[in-house]
């Protein structure tokens, strides 16, 4: 059963576990069903995607938006549970690169010739064949400007590693897809070219890790402890998310960042087989591109991290525009790992860092 939670968050959530919901029975081949569930992390993205998406698409199509609040890992727990028992409760989950391989069996394959919006107004591989872009950001390197000045901080990943240059503490992740992001951090510092990282040659990353361990004071856990070891300068340098990381120059922390190098960082939308309400799904995908850029501006300002949409950048004055991930001159930049092999290799990627890091 559904319980609705706080509506001042201006939307419901969907408290889990209950009994699935149902489709839209007797829905005709044309109508869109009367809701759709969709699975985020609550937080400032979930109110931001009401306002500047969800609201919008409910107001256009008729269709009630019931966001989800749920952290990833446990949402992809519930869609396995869900999918064995037949009884699925999401219309749209969020997903890395990685999960659209590693758990595509579980995704209903999208036609991205049936989402025009999505082929004329996103960048480059918006639509893939399990998931749309949500968002885009990358994995890049913070720096404090009070420590490194004049514009003579870290660049590369190179200089992250040269603690005799840039000397400091510093930090890197201990969450998300750390298990492969930082191993490829490693890699470019040792000079391996973007194009020949993989498959990942996991002695060597670790090989330069270990060189670089004494200097790491921080292994953050969090967006919210990534902002904090800047904020209170526990670190002089870190390995962070572009949006956190621009967030705090936007709140005035004497903060600066390299794009060269970054990690390409994207949320995709897919839609899990069994999903109730699948017209309704598409209908959003494609109606999330639909609306005018202006609207896309209000989400990037809001939360720091791009949408999919190529025309937005161009609203944003030059100094902004030079910390978007889909500018021109970061956007071609950005490190696109091999997400095949990633998730394939995921579990075996997983229990290497885990060895490594509780050594």
């Amino acid at each position: 059963m559904m319980n609705w939670l706080d509506p001042r968050k201006g939307a419901r959530a969907l408290v889990l576990g209950g009994v699935a919901l149902l489709g839209a029975a007797g829905a005709s081949a044309q109508a869109l069903e009367k809701e759709l569930v969709i699975a985020t992390t609550g937080g400032l993205i979930e109110k931001a995607l009401v306002q500047s998406f969800y609201t919008p698409f409910s107001k256009a199509k008729g269709v009630d938006v019931i966001p989800a609040a749920i952290e990833v890992p446990d949402q992809w727990a519930k869609v396995q549970a869900m999918s064995r028992s037949g009884g699925m409760e999401f219309d749209i989950v969020t997903a890395t690169p990685p999960d659209l391989v590693q758990k595509k069996d579980l995704l209903q394959p999208i036609d991205c010739s049936k989402l025009p919006s999505v082929t004329a107004n996103g960048v480059k591989g918006a639509c893939t064949p399990y998931g749309v872009m949500r968002t885009v950001g990358g994995m890049q390197i913070g720096y404090n400007t009070e420590v490194f000045k004049d514009g003579k901080g870290p660049r590369t990943w190179a200089d992250f590693w040269d603690t005799a240059k840039f000397p400091g503490p510093r930090g890197l992740p201990d969450t998300g897809d750390r298990e492969w992001w930082v191993p490829v951090a490693a890699l470019l510092a040792d000079g391996v070219a973007p194009d020949k990282l993989f498959p990942l040659d996991l002695d060597r990353a670790y090989k330069k890790l270990d060189k670089l361990r004494p200097s790491i004071a921080v292994w953050w856990k969090s967006g919210d402890q990534l902002q904090q070891t800047m904020r209170s300068k526990e670190v002089v340098m870190t390995m962070g998310y572009s949006g956190r990381l621009i967030s705090l120059i936007n709140a005035k922390v004497p903060l600066a960042v390299s794009w060269d190098g970054a990690i390409r960082d994207v949320g995709y939308m897919a839609i899990p087989k069994g999903a109730p309400h699948p017209k309704a799904a598409m209908a959003y995908l494609d109606f999330f591109y639909s609306l005018p850029p202006e609207q896309h501006v209000k989400f990037v300002d809001a939360v720091s991290y791009d949408t999919g949409n190529a025309k937005t950048v161009n609203l944003f004055p030059p100094e902004r525009r030079a910390m978007l991930a889909t500018s021109a001159e970061n956007f071609d930049k950005l490190i696109v790992a091999d997400y095949e092999w990633i998730g394939n290799n995921r579990q075996m990627l997983r229990d290497r860092w885990i060895a490594w890091l509780g050594r």
